[in-house]
């Protein structure tokens, strides 16, 4: 984490923490007045001071119980759309579908939902960029939900830093029709123009090699990974398009500030939706799943599914 990101969310916390303690503390001067006492701390605080104090205390509960009983379910579908040289004139745009992040649980949020979702965008390709469970118990969901969306469209993924500590992503995609990208990259024709998918594991030393030593030169390639502290290897390489995940879009975060804290060494610079580094678009998708060592909660930070249409250039 950032120092910077650490002091913000150090003043977050210390703020609501004031906020209810003062809050605390003037319920507790009410109820002694109402039974005959001095009022204690009410005489320190203007009538306005109080109820804007108790104002903001029930806007955060309000906040709070939105943070954990609605957002994590509240679903958003966004499109994006580039243009490439590399898709022929007049061909219909390649269409991929972007997913992150599930850390998946042992009960089910989204992901009996995320299937159909995914569906009805009619993807040509599917990506996945990493960190797939919160648990042991959580895998199965993981694998059902996967297996799923790989009967859709062709599906590709890259671990993140969550997997490998309930088995290897690779055991855990067993059976369901996804393919891992280990260092590698695969040829996807669609409708006569070919996609190279490429991908490396997080922390793999190179980032780009040998994945994309495989793909022809001038060739229309999308790479996978899944911080997206990769984009300066990746623009030097001249690859069109980049899919992380990872930062979650902050997964609290604050009307026009934005992510508190994206645990990236990058923060606040992608923290999440589209951004062109050089040559190279770069998509870091705010993720569907909470952070295993976190309360689940979502503030601000929708959980999300990108649909991205490589149109051709003009």
């Amino acid at each position: 984490m950032l120092l910077g990101e650490a002091l913000v969310a150090l003043l977050f916390v210390a703020g609501v923490l004031a906020v209810f303690g003062l809050a605390g503390l003037l319920l507790v001067g009410y109820v002694s007045r109402r039974f005959g006492g001095t009022g204690g701390v009410l005489r320190f605080f203007p009538r306005w001071a109080r109820r804007a104090i108790l104002g903001l205390a029930a806007i955060g509960l309000a906040c709070m119980a939105y943070a954990y009983f609605v957002e994590p379910y509240r679903l958003r579908v966004t499109h994006v759309r580039i243009e490439s040289p590399k898709v022929p004139a007049g061909a219909r745009p390649i269409r991929i579908v972007h997913i992150s992040d599930l850390h998946c649980d042992a009960r089910p949020r989204l992901e009996t939902r995320l299937p159909d979702v995914i569906a009805a965008e009619q993807p040509d390709i599917i990506v996945f960029t990493g960190d797939a469970a919160n648990s042991f118990e959580g895998v199965p969901v993981f694998q059902a939900c996967m297996k799923r969306i790989a009967s859709i469209a062709p599906t590709f993924a890259v671990s993140g830093n969550w997997d490998g500590r309930f088995g290897s992503l690779r055991q855990m995609l067993s059976g369901t029709g996804v393919r891992e990208l280990v260092g590698e990259a695969a040829r996807m024709p669609v409708r006569g123009t070919d996609v190279w998918v490429a991908g490396s594991p997080l922390d793999d030393e190179g980032i780009a090699q040998p994945a994309l030593q495989q793909v022809p030169k001038g060739a229309l390639t999308l790479f996978l990974y899944h911080t997206p502290e990769c984009i300066g290897e990746l623009a030097r390489h001249g690859v069109d398009l980049c899919c992380v995940g990872h930062t979650h879009g902050g997964q609290v975060a604050l009307p026009f500030y934005g992510a508190l804290i994206t645990l990236s060494s990058t923060g606040k610079r992608y923290e999440a939706g589209l951004y062109r580094v050089g040559g190279t678009w770069l998509y870091v998708n705010r993720g569907i799943g909470m952070e295993g060592g976190a309360l689940r909660v979502r503030f601000w930070a929708r959980p999300e599914v990108t649909v991205i249409e490589i149109a051709p250039a003009g």
